[in-house]
């Protein structure tokens, strides 16, 4: 009852939701053993099972959107096949429309799951808070959550540890270790970007030759399922707690 991607509208019509949940990812590749849809996949089996365990263990309702599949992508990425690079203009326009629909249904409450590193929603939500002052709009990347270093030996950046274990756990039928690469990448050449006084964007072909960014080989199904019941806790709280914050 929280999956949009399954429920008809006959299931939904006459329940109420306390909040609704966005997963949002991006088409891209990730190294050569796991979907080019990785993030969005990973990003609404997080919301799901978060919304299951708001549910039974706080009695909050939420429905969860079906993943946006667009995301932001890097000089180097955007040139690979059937890689699709989305303008800011764009999601920003997408996310408009979706919070426009929801507001008119009496919706006033979302929480954007972000699943790729390359999104960034903040500006969109402070111009959205203009137009639509008494809507709350949360953002939040849940491979971020809780510090990945306590559950992998190497979490990676892309396609790595942390992604693939995780992707074990929820759908290890569309993982296949036997293609993966080895994940190695090229650290930037200037120190100022290594230790982050500045931030440009990276490209992707001149650090990784198999798109992924971070060794893969020590994943794990076990790994990941930790890792992932512990982010749902934490956001099943997060979703009480949103959902009852008064206006």
């Amino acid at each position: 009852m929280h999956d949009l991607t399954t429920l008809t509208y006959g299931k939904v019509k006459d329940t109420e939701y306390d909040l609704i949940i966005l997963p949002w990812g991006a088409t891209e590749p990730h190294n050569y053993h796991l979907p080019y849809l990785t993030d969005s996949i990973l990003s609404h089996d997080i919301a799901v099972e978060s919304a299951e365990l708001a549910l039974k263990r706080y009695g909050v309702r939420c429905m969860v959107l079906p993943p946006v599949n667009l995301g932001s992508q890097n000089p180097g990425q955007r040139e690979l096949k059937f890689c699709i690079h989305t303008r800011y203009e764009t999601q920003k326009a997408i996310l408009t429309d979706i919070i426009s629909s929801l507001k008119v249904q009496n919706f006033n409450r979302m929480i954007i799951i972000n699943g790729h590193g390359g999104n960034s929603f903040k500006n969109m939500i402070r111009d959205l808070s203009v137009d639509f002052p008494d809507f709350m709009i949360a953002t939040s990347e849940w491979y971020t959550v809780i510090d990945p270093s306590e559950y992998f030996c190497e979490p990676g950046d892309h396609a790595g540890e942390l992604e693939t274990s995780v992707m074990m756990y929820y759908h290890p039928e569309l993982v296949d270790m036997k293609e993966a690469g080895s994940g190695s990448y090229k650290a930037p050449k200037l120190k100022s970007l290594r230790d982050k006084t500045i931030w440009i964007p990276r490209n992707w072909q001149e650090i990784s030759t198999d798109t992924g960014v971070g060794n893969p080989q020590f994943s794990s199904k076990e790994k990941g399922e930790r890792f992932a019941k512990a982010i749902t806790e934490k956001y099943a709280e997060c979703f009480a707690e949103i959902s009852r914050q008064e206006n």
